[in-house]
């Protein structure tokens, strides 16, 4: 049976009615041609498909090396600190903080990164703002060498406030089986070592607007506050990847929403726990400040925030001093043979 289309000649200067609620499909458009070619330039040749594919397409050729490979994969965001950019007008190192966050995610497990998705949502697309974010995304991936796949912007109004976005990544990566670090080999009297974060990374940020929101702009340590808070997440993978080999690592700890106490304890086994000093590494002056202006515990401190933590790896204590040195850390404490973490 044949339906009848009407005729819509008569509204076509009229002005698109899902413009007028709320969805510019032009802005969409020309957010598009402003991040091709950033997004392009993270292809490696295992990238079939990619940017305007329905689904992105990566040849398995790049497991090929591999005898048992196992694919990795993580999807996060960077929280409120998407308020603190749009706040500051200043989005690019957004891009690299969701990019640097999900690396760190699986460098955990000892596997490499080898392609990413980024959703970028918003109650209105502003192409520019969105070239901003993509571009430090795809410039993030290009690298470490990770192909940006593909992914999603979405404008939404009344889900999202005006002026609000979000963004999210989702990871893939791959490691050997037999080269997967899951923290099973951790004993009493491993060491614990620090790598120092890029200050607060992508956690924290209701509790850190809250207390400084009314002082961005004011001068800190040689830039702004808002800019010490802004300060991109810092991606662990350059210095670990050239330890993954040896087996020297037992486990690893990305130090993110939870701080030490929070995370660290997700790579221990069962009936082990950990003792750390606090006076073992230098905590950033940001974290100082926040705890100043906000009368915040260091009870609370140390829960919401890395503390200049970052990122933790556990080694034998015959390889702790080598290892120290090599990656620039601190030893911040051992493993126990009581659960939990202790903070002293």
């Amino acid at each position: 049976m044949l339906v009848s289309i009407p005729r819509y000649n008569h509204l076509m200067n009229q002005e698109p009615r899902y413009q007028s609620a709320g969805v510019d499909l032009r802005a969409k458009a020309e957010a598009l041609a402003l991040i091709t070619q950033a997004v392009k330039s993270t292809y490696t040749p295992e990238v079939l498909a990619g940017i305007g594919a329905f689904g992105g397409l990566y040849a398995a050729t790049a497991l090929q090396s591999l005898a048992e490979p196992v694919l990795v994969a993580s999807t996060d965001g960077v929280g409120t600190k998407t308020k603190l950019a749009a706040a500051l007008g200043r989005y690019h190192s957004i891009g690299y903080d969701i990019v640097h966050h999900c690396i760190n995610d699986i460098l955990v497990q000892g596997a490499r990164p080898l392609f990413f998705l980024d959703y970028l949502a918003a109650a209105r697309l502003q192409p520019q703002i969105v070239a901003q974010i993509v571009t430090g995304v795809a410039e993030a991936c290009r690298t470490h060498g990770m192909a940006l796949l593909g992914g999603e912007t979405a404008e939404m109004p009344g889900v999202y406030a005006p002026d609000e976005f979000d963004l999210v990544g989702t990871i893939v990566g791959v490691v050997e089986r037999r080269a997967i670090i899951d923290g099973s080999g951790i004993s009493v009297g491993d060491q614990l070592i620090a790598l120092m974060s890029g200050g607060l990374q992508t956690n924290g940020y209701s509790l850190a607007r809250a207390v400084l929101g009314s002082a961005l702009n004011e001068p800190f340590e040689g830039h702004t506050v808002g800019e010490a808070l802004l300060m991109p997440h810092r991606c662990y993978l350059p210095a670990v990847t050239p330890l993954l080999g040896p087996g020297v690592i037992k486990g690893m700890a990305h130090i993110t929403g939870g701080g030490i106490s929070g995370n660290l304890p997700r790579i221990l086994p069962a009936g082990l726990g950990a003792a750390i000093d606090l006076g073992s590494w230098p905590v950033p002056a940001i974290f100082e400040l926040i705890a100043a202006r906000g009368a915040v515990s260091q009870a609370e401190m140390f829960e919401v925030f890395n503390m200049g933590a970052g990122f933790l790896l556990v080694v034998g204590p015959e390889d702790a001093a080598s290892v120290t040195a090599q990656l620039e850390g601190y030893i911040i404490g051992e493993i126990v043979s009581s659960e939990g973490v202790r903070l002293a």
